[in-house]
């Protein structure tokens, strides 16, 4: 199912950002590229025929390429846990901040 996204820019008002669908389970990926990979068709003509854009799919095949050690690169479980941890960064800057904030303010309290 297909589903709009607007976006609402204050000085512009409200913009269509277009279509966005809910992500493919990864069964569909899988058996999409085990299609892609042994039917001998181009990957162009196997997305047309699953409804999916050839982007995708070319990237579903790299990416299992990569995670079968076939191809050099982050696998899934890595871009999980480097996403992870980008977050946990982010939260941490932002303690950091406030309390550098939190410190200045009770130094200048005491004097």
């Amino acid at each position: 199912m297909d589903t709009w996204v607007l976006c609402i820019v204050p000085e512009k008002g409200v913009h269509e950002m277009g279509k966005t669908r809910a992500p493919y389970p990864a069964e569909f990926k899988e058996e999409a590229v085990r299609l892609a990979r042994s039917s001998g068709k181009p990957v162009a003509q196997i997305a047309r025929e699953l409804g999916v854009s050839y982007e995708s799919l070319r990237h579903w095949i790299e990416q299992s390429e990569i995670d079968s050690g076939e191809r050099q690169g982050l696998t899934l479980g890595e871009r999980e846990e480097l996403s992870r941890l980008r977050r946990e960064v982010k939260v941490l800057q932002q303690e950091r901040e406030i309390l550098k904030k939190a410190a200045a303010f009770f130094a200048s309290e005491t004097r």
